[in-house]
């Protein structure tokens, strides 16, 4: 009894973190989709992350001119296979007037991506907690 009461508060408190992320996240894309400034960017390169569990993976660096016309760098939040970005390749950036250096790259798979996945995640965690609960 103790190991399912520890598990669905586990579970479900992981899938109602996660679920919180994404919410947060919808509304940062929402954001820049209706008050984002839309410039292009370069690559100008691509920095290895390490990870513990998994190894190294490769986070393409993003170069751009905000409207001031400072140069900005930043990082993709998304990083795995599929989401990699060749140097030297220009690619759609956007961004909040008063925050540049939290720019997105215009991209679906940057963008929504990782809500949709986010959101997914915590939905399965939720859903887990759900089938605990069921069982005990």
């Amino acid at each position: 009894m103790l190991d399912g009461f520890i598990g669905i508060a586990l579970c479900g408190a992981i899938g109602v973190l996660l679920l919180g992320v994404g919410l947060r996240e919808t509304v940062v894309v929402w954001r820049l989709r209706r008050h984002g400034i839309r410039v292009w960017g370069v690559v100008v390169d691509n920095v290895r992350v390490e990870k513990r569990d998994s190894g190294p993976t490769w986070a393409p660096v993003i170069a751009f001119a905000d409207q001031r016309g400072y140069r900005v760098e930043f990082t993709t939040k998304m990083r795995g296979s599929g989401m990699s970005l060749p140097t030297g390749r220009q690619v759609p950036v956007v961004y909040l007037p008063y925050d540049p250096q939290n720019a997105r790259v215009s991209m679906w798979r940057h963008t929504v991506g990782p809500v949709v996945f986010t959101l997914l995640v915590g939905l399965v965690f939720l859903g887990t907690a759900v089938l605990i609960a069921r069982t005990t």
